[in-house]
């Protein structure tokens, strides 16, 4: 794996695991391909009374839903002449879904715990995104859609 790759993997990693209430990451092509997901080591907090228990699947699961709705929300911008999407968020009694855009037209997608700090959480976020923005090139995507495939 090259450095360019570790690297973002170290980053991702960091994001989940340094930033209270994060509970998974994924990173999406423009295409809608998982290039790198995370989740967090710790267990999540149980959801709220009432509330259902929360997404069951992978982070590939994540994957599509950030792909979806990087895609309507982008759709729907158009309809409306809004420019580009820079930023989606889902607020859910179980937790919150994050979508941000990369400068390539990856999407970064965090899941999170009902009682995140969403300011701390978008900050992290556009800090992952500034960093991640300069090094995604399309040699980068290609290396982490095979490292994906390979462990699938």
């Amino acid at each position: 794996m090259s450095d360019e790759a570790r690297n973002l993997r170290w980053l991702l990693s960091d994001l989940v695991e340094e930033v209270p209430g994060v509970l998974s990451v994924a990173v999406v092509s423009s295409d809608g391909l998982l290039l790198l997901s995370s989740t967090a080591e710790h267990p999540a907090p149980p959801p709220p009374p009432g509330a259902p228990a929360g997404p069951r699947g992978s982070t590939a699961d994540l994957a599509t839903i950030v792909a979806g709705l990087g895609s309507l929300t982008t759709g729907a911008a158009s309809l409306m002449d809004g420019g580009a999407v820079k930023q989606t968020m889902v607020a859910m009694d179980g937790g919150g879904l994050f979508v941000m855009t990369i400068s390539d037209g990856s999407l970064l997608g965090v899941r999170t715990a009902p009682d995140c700090d969403m300011g701390v959480v978008a900050y992290h976020m556009a800090l992952f995104v500034g960093r991640a923005g300069h090094v995604l090139t399309p040699e980068l995507r290609r290396e982490l859609r095979q490292s994906v495939e390979a462990v699938g």
